[in-house]
């Protein structure tokens, strides 16, 4: 193919993009500009939440242990039974003790029984003083001996030192237990349960600052009641106040540690129980758009800003939260600011449109389609 045919398709291709340009261009003047859903950025109020996963345990948390060594006799509750306090839970063999405690009784009568041998001795000068006395401290001593067995007698039926649940038994009958050995469960009075949990250091800092009250105690008084969303999904359905927070930083994790208490009347939460506390966050009069007239390039946010009724641009915004299906806006956009309803995503450039308003909240209400 010689360079001057070449030359002559290379002007007829230039042409005929020219002229399919101009057609599409006179298409455009022709048909006008096309319609498209617009809204106006209202100013709304929102409820926001920060959730951070919490451990329950109860108010009260007792360990049962043994203060005396022996065998396990008897098992007398199961696991996650309910008991009071003062109720029996286990009891040791004390057949050795029985033994011990008899012969301390037979040496009370015997220091009893010398006492009132030497006391008319005494009386009528026969013997001195010092010796009714020291028959007298044998006798003392005898009494505390057998006081001391019998202690360790009723020792050996253990007892719930508070009204609770009682955990898992970790000792059945036939083991030998004793003050060293693990405890034998755990008591659990759930009445009222602690909800424990960590914000990190920003959080926290947000917080302070958020919260109304001129220290850190009156903060906690003024915060808002908390929820405590299960581990099914469920929303507890009693609230809970923040109590008590640790106003030091865990250098090893970077975060301050919270408790908050939460009413448990139908012992629904268990000691144990895990879930996600729910702090809310307050949003007053805010510029939101709804999450579907938003899309994302390159880990940015966009919406199409309409200007001067004819023409909508792409414009970059910071979403602070996304809540109720509506993003709120922190920079990029202002209350009265319109913009694309949908159908953002499949725009490019600057696009000349025809504004047809339409409500945020019947955008907001549609399922984006996955």
């Amino acid at each position: 193919m010689n360079n001057k045919l070449i030359y002559v398709l290379t002007v007829f291709a230039f042409l005929a993009v020219s002229c399919g340009q101009n057609q599409q261009s006179a298409q455009r003047q022709r048909t006008g500009p096309a319609p498209a859903p617009v809204v106006t950025v209202p100013a709304k109020n929102f409820t926001g939440y920060s959730t951070y996963p919490v451990r329950i345990k109860g108010t009260i948390n007792s360990e049962v242990r043994a203060k005396v060594s022996g065998y396990i006799k008897e098992v007398l509750v199961d696991e996650g039974q309910w008991v009071r306090k003062g109720q029996p839970l286990f009891k040791l063999e004390t057949r050795s003790l029985s033994g011990n405690a008899n012969a301390a009784k037979a040496n009370i009568k015997t220091a009893q029984v010398k006492v009132n041998q030497l006391k008319p001795l005494v009386e009528k000068g026969i013997i001195s003083n010092v010796e009714l006395e020291s028959a007298k401290a044998q006798l003392e001593q005898a009494k505390a001996n057998y006081e001391s067995i019998a202690a360790n007698i009723g020792y050996a039926n253990i007892k719930s030192p508070i009204s609770g649940f009682v955990g898992s038994i970790l000792f059945r009958q036939g083991s030998l237990v004793g003050p060293s050995s693990q405890p034998l469960t755990n008591i659990s009075s759930t009445g009222n349960v602690y909800a424990y949990f960590s914000m990190n250091e920003t959080d926290y800092l947000n917080f302070l600052q958020n919260t109304e009250g001129k220290n850190l105690q009156a903060k906690i008084k003024n915060f808002p009641p908390v929820q405590l969303r299960l581990s099914n999904g469920e929303i507890y359905p009693v609230k809970g106040e923040i109590q008590t927070v640790n106003a030091q930083i865990d250098p090893t994790t970077g975060t301050v540690s919270f408790r908050a208490g939460f009413n448990n009347p139908n012992h629904l939460l268990a000691d144990g129980s895990s879930g996600s506390i729910m702090i809310p966050q307050q949003y007053k009069e805010v510029p939101a758009v709804p999450a579907l007239s938003t899309y994302k390039r390159q880990g940015k946010t966009y919406v199409y800003k309409v200007f001067g009724d004819t023409i909508a641009k792409p414009q970059i915004i910071t979403v602070t939260a996304t809540i109720d299906n509506y993003s709120i806006v922190k920079t990029g956009l202002k209350a009265g600011d319109q913009i694309i309803a949908k159908g953002a995503e499949s725009m490019h450039g600057p696009t000349p449109v025809k504004p047809i308003p339409t409500p945020a909240d019947s955008v907001a209400e549609i399922k984006p389609v996955f």
